[in-house]
């Protein structure tokens, strides 16, 4: 599948894991003894971004938004799941009065949104009308990723509406399948889900081979790691992040 645009510069990627808010990673990835509101500054100093796990339980205050930003860095970006009862709702029942209370809060991210991670769960089977109206009531100016868990949506008719809003399509490696996912550009950048258990420095160095040819082509690239219970993802996150720069590097020299 070719872009949607090319851009002369090469893109980015923003790697890390599913929430960070694990005193338990102590001390593979936290220093022994960091206090939980310290727990961020010490994660945006190793990774590039996170994806917020507690929005899909509850929509974040402004006060609690100022937060993150100031224990971050203005390089760092924010992948915000949607609230799981609103975003329901703007699907299946009530986009017009569900659409803007759900994106209020995210605004307060300013240019550190990196996108919203709309997930879509496995019992709500392809609906192309509600899809369509729920993209056209989204505000153009929210990057917006959309998470498929069922199969019936992974057609084309389904990755058309999400070109035409400049939507990204989630992709997602599942611990139940050896399959690694298809990258299917609909939007601006790519976002990837890893979600096996376990991951070798192999399967590492494989994914970096396959996101520099798109981020080379221009596009950015948001990859998140399972959150685990000994800290061990984020050191993948940075493993994944030093091979695209290795492999960049060995690019820009030949």
């Amino acid at each position: 599948m070719g872009t949607i645009y090319a851009p002369s510069v090469t893109g980015t990627l923003y790697a890390g894991t599913s929430g960070f808010a694990y005193p338990a990673w102590a001390p593979s990835f936290y220093p022994p003894g960091l206090r939980p509101e310290q727990l961020l500054a010490h994660y945006a100093g190793q990774l590039s971004a996170c994806e917020l796990n507690n929005t899909f339980y509850q929509h974040p205050t402004e006060a609690k938004i100022r937060s993150w930003l100031a224990a971050t860095h203005s390089d760092f970006r924010f992948a915000v799941k949607a609230q799981k009862g609103g975003s329901m709702r703007a699907l299946l029942s009530d986009p017009a009065g569900s659409v803007p209370w759900l994106t209020a809060p995210y605004r307060f991210f300013g240019e550190r949104l990196g996108t919203v991670l709309y997930r879509v769960p496995a019992n709500v089977q392809r609906d192309d009308g509600r899809l369509e109206a729920l993209l056209a009531l989204w505000p153009a100016d929210l990057p917006l990723t959309m998470e498929f868990q069922d199969a019936s949506w992974h057609v084309d008719e389904t990755f058309d509406l999400l070109r035409r809003a400049r939507a990204t399509l989630c992709a997602t490696e599942m611990p139940d399948t050896e399959d690694r996912p298809s990258l299917i550009v609909t939007g601006r950048f790519l976002y990837v889900r890893l979600r096996r258990h376990e991951y070798s420095e192999v399967d590492v160095a494989s994914w970096a081979d396959r996101l520099v040819p798109f981020l080379d082509g221009g596009l950015d690239a948001f990859v998140f790691f399972r959150h685990d219970e000994t800290g061990e993802n984020p050191g993948l996150a940075r493993s994944l992040a030093a091979r695209v720069r290795e492999r960049q590097g060995a690019s820009a020299r030949t």
